[in-house]
């Protein structure tokens, strides 16, 4: 019999995304009026209108380096670069702080990351001890998983980071009935525990983020009696997506609206396609509208054999920031877009980049079904060097044929 964490993962798809977007233009008026970095970003929108994703998708993205440019800018007078819509006190427990650095705020609401349904999805259920591994030291992920597991009902054991055979140790005499963490830390503790002759029976299902998780590591922790399931998360937006036990993809989490756009642009793509994860958050406390996680994914297609009824994604496909220095120029995804959106007759291009350092060569290819291809391929040749100042050759190939793995930009170069 399959259980869900609550009625919200069986909502019909349509009731789901009316909700959602009946609370997009609160969300937007709201972080407009609540975060002075928004207000700034949506001056110009009226947030009575952005109610359907092709109003969403006409506003700017948000990227991380914006996040860490305004913070760095206003330091002086706002750690949070006007993001945050809490102050320190009672609305704001606590701070972390990510590479950069980059200051997130964890406000007051119960389970405010959100984490406590991947925790259910990943066999964990209320009465339970966990034992958490995910760091307590400056980075938001320790209190993220422990948060989520206190909404649960669960225990939680606050192992961190580091010292293996006293995780061997609190494992074997606390007997906890799983682990969240890394997916490494636990392959270690578990062979640090069979060195030294100690068995962690009660270790038995496991909750995974921040590394990937590939079959072979998985099929190695069955073999030793451990099921693991993984999750989607960032210290920006918290939980995203979650794996179940049907291990296909990643179910969307209630709380986000996810669109995949084309790398260096704000534009959707379409169902399967790769691209950059773009998520607006409800949360009040930290609205962030078209958040860009640089993360690369694609949507499933069709339901969760679970039954749960929200979109999957196939999980993370790579980073979507694939900025190129070429003969001493930086040419950016953003460029290769512009170049596309000159030419209706183009549906999808893609920069490789040969050749070797200082003798670099590079070549848009273009798909398109249009006759007239000599002349079509010079205007594109113009366009190249109108936009990145550099000339690159053009080929003209049939539509479908570029790799569906999100690369706007391939670097090919020999660097041997």
């Amino acid at each position: 019999m399959i259980h869900f964490y609550d009625t919200l993962e069986t909502r019909s798809p349509q009731v789901r995304e009316a909700e959602l977007m009946q609370a997009l233009p609160q969300q937007v008026a709201h972080a407009r009026s609540a975060s002075a970095a928004f207000a700034e970003i949506l001056q110009d929108v009226d947030s009575a209108t952005v109610t359907s994703r092709a109003a969403l998708s006409r506003l700017p993205v948000t990227r991380k380096t914006d996040l860490h440019e305004r913070q760095q800018a206003q330091r002086e007078r706002d750690v949070f670069g006007g993001f945050s819509a809490v102050r320190f006190g009672a609305h704001m427990p606590r701070v972390f702080s990510s590479p950069g650095p980059i200051y997130e705020p964890e406000g007051k609401a119960s389970d405010y990351w959100r984490m406590a349904r991947a925790i259910f999805a990943a066999g964990f259920r209320p009465g339970e001890l966990i034992h958490n591994c995910f760091s307590y030291h400056f980075v938001p992920a320790g209190s993220m998983m422990e948060t989520g597991a206190h909404a649960l009902g669960c225990t939680v054991f606050a192992g961190g980071t580091g010292q293996t055979e006293q995780q061997v140790q609190a494992m074997a005499e606390l007997r906890p009935a799983g682990y969240i963490g890394t997916p490494s830390f636990l392959k270690i503790i578990v062979e640090k525990a069979a060195a030294m002759g100690v068995a962690l029976p009660s270790v038995t299902k496991a909750m995974f983020g921040g590394e990937a998780y590939p079959p072979s590591l998985r099929d190695w922790f069955a073999q030793h009696g451990i099921q693991g399931y993984q999750c989607y998360a960032t210290a920006d937006v918290g939980l995203i997506a979650y794996e179940t036990s049907a291990r296909e993809g990643l179910v969307l989490d209630e709380g986000v609206i996810v669109e995949i756009v084309r790398p260096g642009t704000g534009d959707p793509v379409p169902e399967g396609e790769v691209g950059e994860l773009v998520v607006t958050s409800l949360n009040p406390a930290y609205p962030l509208i078209r958040f860009g996680t640089g993360d690369m994914s694609a949507v499933l297609a069709g339901p969760c054999p679970t039954g749960r009824t929200n979109a999957r994604i196939k999980g993370w496909m790579g980073r979507a920031d694939q900025t190129t220095k070429i003969r001493g120029m930086f040419v950016h995804p953003g460029q290769v877009a512009d170049i596309v959106k000159r030419f209706p007759e183009v549906a999808r291009a893609r920069l490789v980049v040969t050749g070797e350092m200082a003798n670099d060569a590079m070549t848009l290819k273009v798909e398109t079904s249009c006759s007239g291809s000599d002349a079509l391929a010079a205007k594109i040749g113009e366009a190249i060097r109108d936009v990145t100042k550099l000339r690159g050759d053009v080929l003209l190939v049939s539509p479908g044929s570029l790799p569906n793995d999100g690369k706007v930009i391939e670097d090919a170069r020999s660097y041997s």
